[in-house]
């Protein structure tokens, strides 16, 4: 079975087939709004597979699914991948990205991006939700370096 490289949540990714990735924000854990619910505008979930000669071409299904606190789904989706390349002996790792717009946050605490590959959970990423306590009265003044 394919492992999973790494894992992370990011503001955006774009990744290119057989070349390199692109990355903007990557490595969120902690999400805020200032109020609950609130809709989180855009994610980006990249996920890196190694696969090994014998796994490459040949389809292999990944899946996630975002959990609140309490087990309820907040997102989820599956798809198949497939790595093409030649049947020599090393490992390849086939990265992916996938988009999340317009996810709805609940309640705050603890979440969970669950990683699933053919089936199984392989990965688990934690992601916290919070509220942004919001101050009253006049806001301080801001300096930029």
């Amino acid at each position: 079975m394919p492992e999973i490289e790494y894992a992370f949540l990011a503001d955006a990714a774009e990744v290119q087939p057989g070349s390199k990735f692109y990355v903007l924000g990557g490595g969120i854990t902690r999400l805020s709004g200032p109020s609950l619910p609130f809709v989180h505008p855009h994610l980006s979930l990249v996920v890196g597979l190694r696969l090994t000669s014998v796994e490459r071409n040949r389809e292999h299904e990944l899946g996630f699914v975002v959990t609140a606190p309490d087990g309820a789904e907040v997102a989820n989706a599956t798809g198949r991948v497939v790595s093409h390349g030649p049947a020599d002996a090393s490992d390849v790792v086939l990265t992916i990205a996938v988009d999340l717009w317009n996810m709805t946050l609940n309640v705050a605490g603890e979440h969970a991006v669950r990683i699933t590959v053919d089936g199984s959970e392989r990965k688990r990423l934690p992601l916290t939700v919070t509220r942004v306590q919001q101050a009253s009265g006049p806001e301080p003044p801001r300096y930029l370096a």
